[in-house]
């Protein structure tokens, strides 16, 4: 186990795969900067695998017993079904989630399940096909998405679904989701909208809060927390008293969880970064390809990295004037 100067142990590892969508989304990834003419890595560019699987083998003697595999859209990555089978065979990785646009999902959903894949999360912010397509920037409907969860659920996957509610655009959609949602027994988890990256020209105005969510689920159901004292919880846990089916809130906004953050990131490019809203990162692909790289070293060469770390953003947020350039939400996934 390794901890930062604040006493954070390092626990969980997200990676993402690439930095390619098939989606154009007002959060992460507008189309009037991602459009057609936008260049993507080229795949050399992207971590190899077989580099993947050395940082996974010292991240596990560090202490990281999840790892969320993240994109862009990771199911947009060759390889992926044999890279989840390595980390449960051979890292005996057993907490291992997706999180995905659900686009996808119907076609992968079988072959993700036999590598030992069990647990998916979806990326949906609207049911509403005009509200949707306006978000997702391409138009689409969420049939595809709505088709995916359900051929995953049919194959015995845990689904999460994260809505990302964002002031005027689409606020109405709240109830539906819950509804739907709560009727097919998914957990759907409310996200206050982050200022992540560059370009999804965030504001505060912009931000339903965690409480305003909670005020609306709480007009049509009967509500009873979850033990929210719980400093493992990222998301605030609520259950609907009917049924006791659970959704939660993510309130990275109005109530920051930075002083219990466990996670390290590893970019589409092969940086490390240690925060979602971190400016820099530790170029992982120059080191692991240079001719000075040393296995052996590797473990400390990482563990000297996340002790420095000081990173809480969130709970600096309203006391930084200048942010400066963030990396952006494509490259590491969330």
């Amino acid at each position: 186990m390794v901890e930062d100067k604040r006493g954070r142990t390092l626990t969980d590892l997200r990676i993402s795969l690439t930095d390619r969508c098939n989606l154009r989304c007002t959060y992460c990834m507008p189309k009037e900067i991602f459009g057609a003419s936008h260049v993507f890595l080229k795949k050399n560019q992207w971590l190899k695998f077989s580099e993947l699987d050395e940082l996974v083998e010292a991240f596990v003697q560090l202490g990281v017993t999840k790892i969320r595999l993240t994109g862009g859209e990771p199911l947009l990555r060759p390889g992926i079904h044999n890279f989840i089978q390595s980390l449960r065979q051979n890292h005996k990785i057993n907490d291992i989630a997706l999180t995905t646009n659900g686009i996808r999902l119907s076609e992968h959903a079988k072959s993700l399940k036999n590598a030992g894949l069990e647990r998916i999360t979806v990326s949906l912010d609207a049911l509403d096909p005009e509200i949707a397509g306006k978000m997702n920037g391409l138009g689409m409907s969420p049939k595809a998405t709505l088709d995916g969860i359900d051929a995953a659920l049919d194959l015995g996957f845990v689904i999460k679904v994260n809505m990302v509610v964002e002031k005027g655009v689409n606020e109405s959609q709240i109830l539906p989701m819950a509804h739907y949602f709560k009727n097919r027994g998914v957990i759907l988890r409310f996200i206050e909208f982050m200022d992540v990256g560059n370009c999804n020209d965030w504001s505060i105005k912009r931000v339903v809060s965690g409480s305003e969510i909670l005020n609306k689920i709480k007009s049509e159901f009967d509500v009873d927390p979850i033990d929210l004292s719980s400093s493992k919880e990222v998301a605030k846990r609520y259950r609907y008293v009917d049924d006791s089916r659970e959704f939660g809130l993510i309130t990275s906004i109005t109530q920051t969880f930075c002083g219990n953050c466990t996670r390290v990131r590893i970019s589409a490019d092969g940086k490390l970064y240690t925060c979602l809203f971190s400016k820099s990162g530790l170029d992982l692909k120059k080191y692991l390809r240079s001719d000075e790289f040393n296995k052996s070293e590797l473990l400390n060469f990482l563990s000297k990295h996340w002790k420095r770390r000081e990173d809480r953003y969130s709970e600096l947020r309203s006391q930084v004037a200048n942010v400066g350039k963030k990396v952006e939400m494509s490259y590491i996934g969330g």
